[in-house]
């Protein structure tokens, strides 16, 4: 039974890579989408984000991922249980998924997030996965955005998360891609397209304050300069989200790994401020089941 449903899901995400779209859930189920937006370090608030959904009982039916958010809807969506993600967080610095290089295309490479993600990922396909999931990624030729839902997990998580100027654009399929943050800040609408009824947005401003001392050199340049572009272009993706959880990251830097709890925290503060809304959808799609249920009709009494 485990290789006939698995058969099953390569079928409909194969499907879904053919037509761009997933068919509607055939069981009830409240359709909570959750799309997961980058910030590199800043992303580890999305921990604390579904730390608390999962402690409200939240179901979350679909995950959509954007560079450290694909990192993290891959490593949940895989198997990975809270306490995990807490764990990776608290020990991963810069070293561990990226090395230095010198090449036109980039500083660095980001090669060794191959290993990092084969350590960290119970499984190693989209198909294997506990939650479906969405790994957004840009072609660098088109500016076209990439949305992979079937295949193998590592390169395209790679791929979303080659920041352009640090790290060395990654080829799947003859296509040279890059951050999916360029064609999908906060991927919204592949959710939509997966079937998702709600969808719940995550974004990582990340702007500096005045108490700030400025960039410290070119990657901060252009990570402000991404904050920058994602907000003034942020109503595509907030066309698609029926509710966008902000956590306060401000102050924090792309690669202030070491303050990984804080972040964690920032994202269930954010969360909690949300969890009145969310409630809401539960109780609508709790309602419309309820009436949707086939009434028993009444036996007479002897």
């Amino acid at each position: 039974m485990k290789r006939l449903n698995k058969i099953i899901r390569s079928v409909q995400a194969f499907s879904r890579e053919l037509s761009g779209h997933t068919a509607p859930p055939t069981t009830f189920a409240p359709g909570i989408g959750l799309a997961l937006g980058g910030g590199f370090a800043r992303g580890i608030a999305h921990i604390g984000v579904l730390k608390v959904l999962e402690e409200e009982n939240v179901p979350i039916q679909f995950v959509a991922g954007t560079s450290v958010g694909a990192l993290i809807g891959a490593a949940y969506c895989s198997g990975n249980s809270i306490e995990e993600l807490e764990q990776i967080a608290a020990q991963v610095r810069f070293k561990h998924f990226a090395k230095w290089t010198l090449s036109r295309l980039g500083f660095a490479t980001n090669a060794r997030m191959i290993g990092f993600l084969n350590r960290i990922l119970k499984v190693k396909t989209f198909e294997e996965l506990r939650i479906p999931l969405a790994v957004t990624a840009t072609d660098f030729s088109t500016g076209e955005g990439v949305v992979f839902h079937s295949g193998p997990l590592v390169d395209p998580v790679r791929a979303s998360c080659a920041y352009p100027g640090m790290f060395l654009p990654v080829t799947i399929r003859g296509r040279m891609l890059i951050d999916g943050m360029l064609a999908h800040a906060v991927p919204t609408r592949p959710l939509r397209q997966m079937g998702s009824k709600h969808v719940l947005a995550v974004q990582l401003k990340g702007t500096w304050t005045q108490a700030d001392s400025g960039p410290r050199h070119l990657f901060d340049v252009i990570g402000q300069c991404f904050a920058i572009a994602q907000e003034m272009n942020s109503g595509y993706w907030k066309q698609a989200a029926d509710l966008v959880i902000e956590p306060d990251v401000t102050g924090h830097k792309y690669d202030d790994f070491e303050h990984a709890s804080d972040l964690i925290r920032a994202g269930e503060i954010a969360t909690r401020a949300a969890l009145p809304n969310i409630r809401k959808w539960l109780q609508i799609e709790s309602e419309r089941m309820n009436l949707s249920l086939p009434r028993r009709a009444s036996v007479p009494a002897e």
